[in-house]
């Protein structure tokens, strides 16, 4: 059963548009949920994956690349941010100019999450298996802390993948993120 949100969508994305100098996301309960910021690794760490991702979009520009300042109200109720996402040029055909200047209403094909230090590992698994049910295709968590990516893709289960490089399948067909850049984030 899902339960109607404390806050309407609308009242939501107002109220994150008031406190815009904090991450606040709501569970399908309509429980508000303010996080921490992340540390200096996490923003670089983040900041290199949205890069290598627009870099992959650039190269076929079909689609939207989206990074951790964007909303997306979840068919559950919920309302999350995705760290680094990706929506295909099937889902952005339905975007008018209007929607660009709201939370999305759908779940994004492609959805990266990396692990903060304040993040506990069980809480990211969470929220992904969170984004997996309600429709994203392909989900990676990083962890930066033990060097593993957790793949997640819809109707499979989840499996670990470490090394150099790990290359996404189906939705984002092609895009290979360097994992050694993401890790040098993390050191001085």
């Amino acid at each position: 059963m899902v339960l109607e949100p404390v806050l309407s969508d609308q009242e939501f994305e107002e109220l994150c548009a008031a406190n815009s100098n904090v991450h606040i996301e709501r569970t399908k309960q309509g429980a508000i949920v303010v996080n921490a910021p992340g540390g200096s690794g996490s923003s670089d760490g983040n900041a290199e994956i949205v890069y290598q991702l627009r870099a992959w979009w650039k190269q076929h520009r079909q689609g939207r690349v989206f990074d951790s300042s964007a909303g997306v109200f979840l068919p559950d109720g919920s309302s999350k941010s995705p760290d680094a996402a990706y929506i295909t040029a099937e889902q952005a055909a339905t975007l008018s100019e209007e929607d660009l200047d709201h939370f999305l209403h759908f779940v994004p094909a492609f959805v990266i999450e990396l692990r903060s230090k304040t993040d506990s590992l069980s809480k990211c698994h969470k929220k992904m298996e969170l984004w997996m049910a309600n429709g994203a295709r392909l989900g990676w968590l990083v962890d930066p802390y033990s060097r593993v990516v957790h793949v997640y893709e819809a109707g499979k289960e989840s499996r670990v993948e470490s090394g150099d490089k790990v290359a996404a399948t189906g939705a984002a067909d092609g895009f290979v993120l360097d994992l050694l850049e993401v890790w040098l984030s993390f050191k001085v």
